[in-house]
């Protein structure tokens, strides 16, 4: 069975969707542990609550990213995982980080990239009058949200739609998705291949949705 590590720094909704897909043997793997940037992150109580071990590092008690980034690596390959993934986890990954799980780790964000990749996506799509959002999957590579796509969502925007109401339709989406792809790769469908997705052998982008 496949060892899965999740990174987090928040409330962990998305970390809920896969302790949940695993209970529910969705998920033909194991989450061997989870890493926290953030003491307070309530992901930390949710995985504790699944008697899923947890680790904190804290970014302030070391000199630079890639410091931290060693350290983390350090305690991750404990684990020997064979998946990381990243649900809701705020930290700029360094090219070292990255480049020792290439192909390894995999990425949820809440827009239709290539557009609006970094913060505050939600409120861009309202801003400019957007038709629709989304969420994509992908892998992580060194230049930031500009990984191989794995698999979009979209959902339409109202004209009477706040930014709340758009988080928690995209959201739905996620906590659907997401296992369904940690699911791909456990099962050794999903891979990464000259710098693009595939899925049982086939290409999954630009047309994949």
């Amino acid at each position: 069975m496949k060892k899965i590590v999740v990174l987090i720094s928040g409330y962990g909704s998305n970390l809920q969707a896969l302790i949940k897909a695993q209970q529910q043997k969705q998920i033909n793997g194991i989450i061997s542990a989870v890493f926290s940037n953030k003491s307070n992150a309530y992901g930390i109580v949710r995985a504790t609550l699944a008697a899923i071990p947890t680790h904190v590092l804290d970014a302030k008690d070391y000199a630079n990213r890639v410091s931290f980034d060693l350290v983390l690596v350090k305690a991750i390959d404990y684990y020997q995982p064979d998946l990381i993934v990243l649900a809701g986890y705020m930290r700029i990954l360094s090219p070292t980080f990255v480049q020792h799980y290439a192909g390894r780790i995999i990425n949820i964000h809440p827009s239709l990239l290539p557009k609006y990749p970094g913060l505050y996506t939600y409120h861009q799509a309202l801003k400019n009058g957007d038709k629709q959002h989304g969420t994509s999957i992908h892998f992580v590579t060194e230049e930031l949200d500009k990984g191989p796509l794995i698999l979009q969502a979209k959902v339409p925007i109202f004209p009477s739609d706040s930014e709340e109401d758009l988080v928690r339709r995209v959201q739905i989406q996620e906590y659907n998705v997401y296992p369904q792809v940690v699911n791909w790769f456990t099962e050794g469908r999903l891979e990464m291949r000259n710098n693009a997705a595939w899925l049982d052998g086939t290409q999954l982008f630009p047309n994949y949705y």
